[in-house]
């Protein structure tokens, strides 16, 4: 299934993150695609948001991961950027959260293509002029939000 949607602020991105929310549950794994500053943190600051937790969201661009502790799940928001090769994937914690308890997201999922399954959901951020972005949301299962 795809989903192709329009935003025209950084707001309606993080709005667009809080509904995408409602379909996630523990042991989905988001694997996110986009160039710098395209807006993947936004969106991950709005599901954060719509999993019922208020508290600031940066990209884990230095720390690898951040972690959220949200009402009903524990979100983990990867930063592959940095990543070449499964040795220093491994020494990030990564395959740790793949147990089912945690939704997970992954910035620059396409510099570990070998780690992410084919049952992952693929957010695809394209910048257009100005704040414009085009988002392609792809999930092997059937989602409405």
């Amino acid at each position: 299934m795809e989903i192709n949607i329009t935003t025209f602020s950084q707001g309606e991105t993080e709005e667009l993150g809080t509904r995408f929310s409602s379909v996630l549950v523990p042991g989905d794994v988001v694997a996110m695609f986009g160039d710098l500053g395209a807006g993947k943190t936004a969106f991950v600051r709005g599901v954060i948001r719509g999993f019922g937790l208020d508290t600031y969201v940066s990209s884990p661009t230095f720390s690898i991961v951040n972690e959220y502790s949200c009402p009903d799940c524990r979100v983990a928001h990867f930063d592959m950027y940095r990543i070449g090769s499964e040795e220093e994937l491994y020494g990030t914690g990564f395959y740790d959260y793949l147990d089912g308890n945690s939704v997970i997201f992954i910035e620059w999922s396409e510099n570990i293509p070998f780690a992410i399954d084919e049952e992952a959901i693929r957010v695809s951020i394209e910048k257009g002029e100005g704040d414009i972005r085009n988002i392609r949301i792809e999930s092997p299962r059937e989602i409405r939000f």
